[in-house]
Formats: structure tokens, C-alpha cells, sequence
């Protein structure tokens, strides 16, 4: 299962090091694209299309808002593989749209994980450690 947060260093190149207990899960062919709130997601390839399909439901007409996802998301991904090393390569535009510095978190939840940078990452964490009560409540409703 993928989860916990872990910083790392990019090194030259956009190499990034993808922690072992996600190289476990994730196995060696990966999904890389950009994701909501500035982020990119990470995620196994056989996973990709159950993601896909959480995303644009179970409509058989490809309406506006679909076709809108699939160009931010499908339009943006790319299959990598982890090297010998357990790392991979950021794209230029995917570490440009998602204002990637040195220092990256990678966040796992569960079927997926995101890629932030750090100093985002954390000001998005200050956010949410302020609105989890409501965020919590805004769920219960929602059921």
C-alpha cells in the first residue's frame, strides 16, 4: 500500500530517487503526469486505468468536462520505468508545471502518489491541518 511522505533531493538531470517501500508497490512500469493543485501523480501502470475511470466515472458520452481531464491529465503523461539505481526522470513540463525545486515529497495515498515541491507541499499541509475538522464534517454530510 502506498503511504507516508517522504523528501528527497532531485539530483542532475530531474533524476529523482523513489523510496523503496513505493518501488515495492509501484513495481517497474509507471505513469507519470501532472495532477491537480500544482502536483504530479505517480502511479503503477496496471493502475492507471481504474484512476482514469475514478476520474471520469461511468459516463458513456464523452461530455466537456471529460474531454477537459483527459487533455490536463492523459495529454500530460508519460510511461517511465525505475532505473537500476531505483530512480526516474521528471520531464521538463511536468517539473515546470509542478514548480519542482531541489527538494520534493512524495505523498502516498493508497492507489497513487503525488510528487510535490517540499516548500509547497508543506504551506498545502499547513492548509489542511487547519481545515481537516471541517473537511471531515464535509464528508459525514456528504453521505
Amino acid at each position: 500500500m502506498l503511504i507516508g511522505t517522504y523528501n528527497v533531493k532531485v539530483a542532475s538531470g530531474r533524476r529523482v530517487f523513489i523510496p523503496a517501500s513505493f518501488r515495492k508497490d509501484l513495481g517497474e512500469k509507471l505513469i507519470l503526469a501532472k495532477w491537480y493543485e500544482s502536483c504530479l501523480v505517480l502511479i503503477a501502470s496496471e493502475s492507471w486505468q481504474a484512476l482514469y475511470n475514478k476520474l471520469t466515472g461511468e459516463n458513456k458520452i464523452i461530455v466537456e468536462s471529460i474531454r477537459d481531464t483527459e487533455r490536463f491529465i492523459l495529454g500530460s503523461a508519460y510511461e517511465t520505468f525505475i532505473d537500476d539505481q531505483g530512480r526516474i526522470v521528471i520531464p521538463e513540463n511536468l517539473n515546470s508545471y509542478a514548480n519542482l525545486s531541489e527538494n520534493i515529497s512524495f505523498i502516498g495515498l493508497v492507489d497513487r502518489v503525488e510528487i510535490w515541491d517540499s516548500k509547497i507541499w508543506e504551506e498545502k499541509q499547513n492548509i489542511l491541518s487547519k481545515d481537516a475538522a471541517r473537511l471531515i464534517e464535509k464528508l459525514a454530510n456528504a453521505k
